[in-house]
């Protein structure tokens, strides 16, 4: 049986009164795995880059088998720029060449660096137009509810390929779960941890797109993009990017 373990944490109280995000983590695991990933959950909202959180929150929940689909996990390929202006303009070139206008990549890049703090979910722009069509403010949509199907295999499968931490590990399997939503063209991000300064372009057609260097360091803001096709089911996105239960599959390693 597998059980999803949900941790988010605030500064200033919990988030619905005014807290502060300082970070988040999702696992979905058997159980004989949870207390590990309760503590290291723990762990992290107490000593996090962002500050100490003074409110924490952890869910477990149930997963039924039957409520899981499976998707691939998406090639891993890597840009170069020596710079934060050399990484968005590479991400620029990447969103464009995934069907992204250039006007949107643009826009999305401006809306980002606008911030002036990091939201709990993605804005999501149209992929033509530029328009931020989500509605859902400073919240935005969360991507929720991903694992890969065999985390120690999927921990061996990162480390032969040289990708080892947090940030990178959970980052592909959260761009692999969005590149599978239904009408999503592109995914951009960058952390909002103020020292890790790597973001990505994520596609269904080219995949996961590493740019070293997006942001100056010390810069505690950071973002996420969903563009989508014009169009797209809105509340089938967010249902889906939300609620449905996704499990990801590397190629060539098992399932528990």
């Amino acid at each position: 049986m597998l059980y999803s373990v949900k941790m988010r944490s605030a500064q200033g109280g919990a988030h619905e009164k005014g807290g502060r995000h300082i970070s988040g983590a999702e696992r979905i695991l058997p159980a004989d795995q949870l207390d590990y990933a309760v503590l290291t959950m723990l762990h992290r909202a107490q000593e996090h880059e962002r500050g100490r959180a003074d409110f924490i929150s952890l869910k477990v929940e149930e997963i039924k088998p039957q409520d899981v689909v499976y998707k691939p996990l998406l090639a891993f390929s890597a840009c170069k720029a020596d710079s934060a202006a050399e990484g968005q303009r590479t991400a620029i070139e990447e969103l464009k060449r995934a069907g992204v206008s250039e006007e949107a990549a643009k826009h999305g890049l401006a809306l980002v660096n606008g911030l002036t703090d990091s939201m709990r979910g993605a804005m999501v722009v149209d992929a033509e137009s530029g328009e931020r069509i989500d509605g859902m403010g400073e919240r935005g949509v969360r991507a929720s509810k991903m694992d890969c199907v065999n985390s120690r295999g999927y921990d061996e499968y990162m480390q032969q390929r040289g990708l080892t931490g947090d940030h990178v590990r959970e980052a592909l399997v959260l761009a692999s779960k969005v590149a599978g939503a239904e009408g999503m063209v592109a995914e951009l991000c960058w952390s909002d941890d103020p020292y890790y300064v790597t973001g990505y372009v994520a596609s269904p057609l080219y995949g996961y797109r590493r740019i070293p260097v997006m942001k100056e360091r010390g810069n505690g803001v950071g973002g996420r993009i969903f563009f989508v096709r014009p169009g797209t089911d809105m509340q089938k996105l967010i249902n889906y990017m939300e609620e449905q239960v996704v499990m990801i599959k590397p190629e060539g390693v098992p399932e528990c």
